[in-house]
């Protein structure tokens, strides 16, 4: 077991002024939270206090809370959204028979009261006076004794009785793996308010949406059990489980008794933790002393995969600071203890038994989160394919690069589960909250797959290197802020100087496709002239690459008027001619070979496979 040096902490500074508007604000909390943890009962009490700072111009009349555990009580919003959807997530239900048929169960309406999750809210106050608070559902609301005016803070306290549910949905007890507590979205948790107003989403189980700010949290725990989560311990040498510093010895704690677990976790917008007494607890070091925390089950197998991992993991962080921006903390926890994978501050919680392969995927996609969504923090609940969909594309793109054989296009079953999509007639447009897909899998689709493809085809509209650039700039313009989806078309355009207000609304907003066509090659003379249709409504700049009978080859360019932009030519080992550019509104585009027809082999749109284009049969042209 690696010892772990005691890290200072970072100390983080966010301007008043984004690179999108001069008017930026973002509200602020520091949390101090204390907790204890009766492992019995599965039951914990605590203590917050929030001082909250009103960075908005507004005058606050009410504050609201999420209490996401009482989402798991039958009746709740999530145990109705489980009867009404489609395809109900599978981890969430049972099966049984009803007059011979198989029925799905939501797992929920089933919980026994000693089963359930719960928060309770009692005290609270603001700045020592007595509020109002009622609780609605998953939703604290909180009419406040005095008006919060701009540019004000007021400190909030109140005590909370907490129930750790049997795990169905990321957070909860002895999961199927058999982790103890998998303590997600566990405390009373501020709801942001932003430009657009309050963020009061009933919790129905997909995504969430924080405050920047502050947390001290200490979790009072029988000693026996061993913690990892968010944040920096502060009081490594009293625990001991591997925390303890090099050559400090640390006494096995007495059986029954209870020990203070302090973390400090600056500039987060999240706080969870995990515990169990089995795990095994390593810290290896990764790029620029990163210390990288392993907590996985104490089982051979499990044991064999995760000590494999460890050296994995550094690679795939160091591509990702390269590619993105330098990881800002100075820790990162990889913890068996989730029903899948979550993406939490500082840490993920994922499934840590099944093949090596799943667990380097599941790991690399969930330590991409800490980019996207964990700095980079958009609102995942309104715009799910900007965390969950970027993560895909630039963990796509390290398990590729690390790969003994790597692929031309490691995007290609992407864009395979994206045509399905488009052709089930289930796909609904990217501005479509998480919680109102009408299904769980076109949701899936939409925000990961859908998503990525965002990247991986802008790659094909602005060309790569503009591409790489502008995912370094929108990490260096908006970290530590909630960008929106206008925030990376900007970056984007202010690295390339192309106008991509079209790409953004189509693609994100709407559910037009692309289909480009080759209608028809015809001889004229000595020379070839080609025929192109644009089928779909959604445009795009064109790429054609020619093959000729003697072996040699040329591509065209067909820009898009729109764009007021020319791509750089994205294979200079082939010549290539720049065409004259193509408006929206004419759906017909002819242009011309200066070659005889009969000396034409092959005829490809979009020879890369980045171009989305639904109807991919239309796209090549054969002699």
């Amino acid at each position: 077991m690696k010892k772990f040096l005691l890290i200072s902490i970072l100390t983080f500074s966010i301007g008043a002024v984004s690179a999108q508007s001069s008017t930026y604000w973002q509200q602020h909390v520091d949390y101090k939270m204390e907790v204890t943890m009766d492992v019995k009962n599965n039951q914990y009490k605590g203590k917050q206090e929030l001082i909250y700072t009103n960075n908005s111009s507004d005058t606050l009349t009410k504050v609201y809370y999420h209490l996401f555990n009482n989402a798991f009580q039958p009746g709740s919003e999530m145990d109705a959204r489980l009867h009404s959807i489609k395809d109900p997530d599978g981890r969430m239900v049972t099966k049984t028979k009803v007059d011979g048929q198989d029925v799905k169960v939501s797992r929920i309406e089933s919980l026994k009261p000693d089963e359930i999750g719960y928060l309770k809210i009692t005290n609270f106050k603001q700045d020592g006076t007595d509020a109002v608070a009622k609780t609605v559902g998953t939703i604290l609301e909180v009419t406040l004794a005095s008006p919060m005016l701009p540019n004000t803070k007021s400190t909030f306290t109140l005590d909370f009785d907490g129930q750790v549910p049997v795990q169905i949905r990321r957070s909860g007890r002895n999961n199927s793996e058999g982790v103890a507590l998998s303590m997600a979205q566990w405390y009373p948790k501020l709801a942001e308010f932003d430009f657009e107003g309050w963020h009061t989403d009933p919790y129905i189980a997909r995504e969430f949406h924080g405050v920047w700010g502050d947390f001290d949290v200490t979790i009072n725990i029988d000693a026996a059990y061993t913690l990892g989560g968010s944040g920096y311990l502060q009081n490594q040498n009293e625990i001991g489980h591997g925390y303890e510093d090099a050559g400090v010895v640390v006494k096995s704690p007495k059986k029954g008794k209870t020990i203070s677990w302090h973390f400090v976790a600056p500039m987060v917008h999240d706080f969870t933790w995990a515990a169990d007494k089995d795990y095994i607890h390593d810290v290896v070091q990764g790029p620029n002393d990163v210390a990288l925390h392993f907590l996985y089950k104490n089982n051979p197998k499990t044991a064999e995969n995760w000590k494999k991992l460890e050296p994995m993991m550094v690679k795939v962080m160091d591509f990702y600071n390269k590619n993105i921006g330098n990881y800002p903390y100075k820790q990162y926890s990889f913890i068996q203890g989730g029903d899948g994978g979550m993406e939490y501050a500082m840490c993920t919680l994922m499934l840590g038994n099944g093949t090596l392969e799943g667990i380097y995927g599941t790991a690399t996609h969930e330590l991409g989160h800490a980019w996207f969504q964990h700095v980079l923090a958009s609102n995942e609940s309104k715009h799910p394919w900007m965390d969950e969909g970027f993560t895909t594309y630039i963990g796509d793109l390290a398990t590729n690069e690390l790969s003994d054989k790597k692929v031309v296009n490691p995007f290609e079953g992407n864009y395979r589960a994206y045509y399905y999509l488009v052709n089930s007639g289930k796909e609904q447009p990217q501005s479509t909250h998480g919680d109102r897909y009408d299904e769980n899998r076109p949701y899936s689709i939409s925000s990961y797959v859908k998503g990525s493809i965002f990247l991986s085809q802008l790659r094909y509209v602005i060309g790569d290197d503009k591409l790489a650039e502008t995912i370094k700039r929108y990490y260096h313009d908006f970290k530590f802020k909630h960008p929106t989806p206008n925030d990376i078309k900007r970056s984007a355009e202010r690295v390339s100087g192309a106008n991509l207000d079209w790409y953004l609304m189509d693609w994100t907003e709407t559910t037009n496709t692309i289909d480009y066509a080759i209608k028809a090659v015809t001889e004229n003379g000595d020379q070839t002239t080609v025929s192109l249709e644009r089928i779909g409504r959604m445009p795009m700049p064109i790429d054609l690459l020619v093959e000729y009978t003697d072996g040699t080859s040329e591509s065209f360019y067909v820009p898009l008027r729109m764009m007021n932009y020319e791509k750089a030519n994205p294979n200079p080992s082939v010549k290539r001619t720049v065409l004259n550019d193509w408006t929206w509104a004419a759906s017909n585009y002819d242009f011309t070979i200066a070659k005889a027809k009969g000396t034409i082999k092959k005829i490809t749109i979009d020879p890369s496979g980045l171009m989305a284009d639904v109807k991919q049969e239309n796209n090549v042209y054969k002699q």
